[in-house]
């Protein structure tokens, strides 16, 4: 295990009516508040209305319509409000594309270039607006983060961003507020939890036992409680395991004390900036098949562990390695999770492209738990044209 610095400065309430602290919370950073929220599901919930009323003496401006995979024109809209009155906390109210977008927004208020830069170089952010979030969707981790993505559709560009500046002060996860939320949503988001996890638990860094066996019981819980929460919708037991997961699949615990490029979500990046796809679909479709591609001799034990402390599962190596490989590509099935390209409206025209593109925007040639370079990144992506078979 290598040397690290962990840190988690958010303030998190969870549980039931935990919105009852938002006023005492926010009123240590101010009471011009923006509130930046996404289609509007939080008016036919009744959580809108709700955080009218707690928030009764404070002075509140909008910015709605955050898109699902945030857009770099709705940042900039953002930071125009935010200077234009005076905004001095920002409140972020939804899934991890609206928290994104609102971290955007907090740094580039005080940024003099355009926001975008952020995803070239994090570190021109200096200073930013204090963020405070209420969780609607079990998924990203950003709620307990300092990062981001951000898309740009004239560029075909979706990146990331990330600086300890952005993270949030406070986080109100209440797991009620999951209720609603759809099946397919809430499939997807656990999908984004797992690739979260996986994308650090496969990684060559000797000596990390500890943060292994934790990331082995955040898979596992996903994997028990998903099925409960797609069967009963409020079974509250369900929905706040799999958003406390959620929460530390990305708070930095898992990934600290080693390093590598994260592989699935380089890849998934593009087929979201192309097709404007929901992430968590894509890494979904993507996972199966990059498992599948990056299994050789040298992996081989990784897979026997993801394979044995995981599902369960016996027998020799080779065949617990495949099966934790048709294991994992069942469960997302079985979840109604949509399993090739096509089914999200992807063709092969833009395959070669999208992967020269992949490995362009990130360190995957270079750093990931397997090398990938643009053919293999290719092979992936047609390999995820058509159903796997086992």
């Amino acid at each position: 295990m290598e040397n690290f610095i962990f840190e988690v400065p958010t303030k998190v309430y969870f549980g039931k009516n935990q919105i009852e602290h938002l006023p005492e919370a926010l009123k240590a950073y101010g009471t011009k508040v923006l509130l930046v929220y996404g289609g509007g599901s939080i008016k036919k919930n009744g959580l809108y209305d709700k955080i009218y009323q707690v928030l009764k003496d404070f002075d509140i401006v909008e910015l709605a319509g955050v898109e699902p995979n945030p857009r770099i024109e709705t940042v900039r809209k953002g930071v125009a409000i935010c200077r234009a009155e005076k905004v001095e906390v920002v409140l972020a109210v939804g899934g991890g594309s609206t928290l994104d977008c609102a971290k955007a927004i907090c740094g580039g208020v005080y940024y003099e270039g355009d926001p975008w830069d952020f995803t070239a170089d994090s570190s021109v952010i200096k200073k930013a607006l204090p963020l405070a979030t209420i969780l609607t969707l079990a998924a990203t981790g950003s709620e307990m983060n300092s990062g981001g993505v951000l898309s740009n559709p004239k560029t075909h560009e979706k990146l990331g961003f990330g600086n300890k500046i952005l993270i949030p002060k406070v986080s109100i996860l209440d797991p009620t507020y999951t209720f609603t939320v759809s099946k397919y949503q809430t499939a997807v988001g656990s999908a984004d939890i797992l690739s979260h996890i996986m994308e650090q638990y496969f990684n060559q860094t000797p000596g990390t036992q500890m943060i292994d066996h934790v990331a082995e019981g955040l898979m596992k819980t996903v994997i028990e409680l998903l099925p409960i929460a797609l069967k009963e919708p409020a079974n509250y037991e369900a929905r706040s395991n799999l958003m406390w997961a959620s929460s530390w699949a990305l708070n930095g615990l898992i990934g600290r004390g080693r390093k590598g490029a994260w592989s699935d979500h380089a890849m998934e990046h593009e087929l979201s900036a192309y097709y404007d796809i929901t992430h968590g679909v894509g890494l979904a479709i993507l996972t199966p098949r990059w498992m599948n591609h990056v299994l050789n001799d040298e992996t081989l034990p990784y897979f026997v562990r993801f394979g044995k402390n995981v599902w369960g599962l016996t027998g020799d190596d080779e065949t617990v390695a495949r099966d934790s490989i048709q294991k994992l590509y069942e469960f997302f099935k079985a979840c109604e999770i949509p399993m090739t390209l096509p089914e999200v409206g992807i063709d092969d025209s833009k395959l070669a492209e999208m992967a020269e593109q992949a490995v362009k925007h990130s360190a995957i040639a270079t750093d990931a738990f397997v090398p990938l370079q643009k053919e293999d990144v290719l092979a992936i992506f047609k390999a995820s044209m058509e159903e796997m078979k086992f």
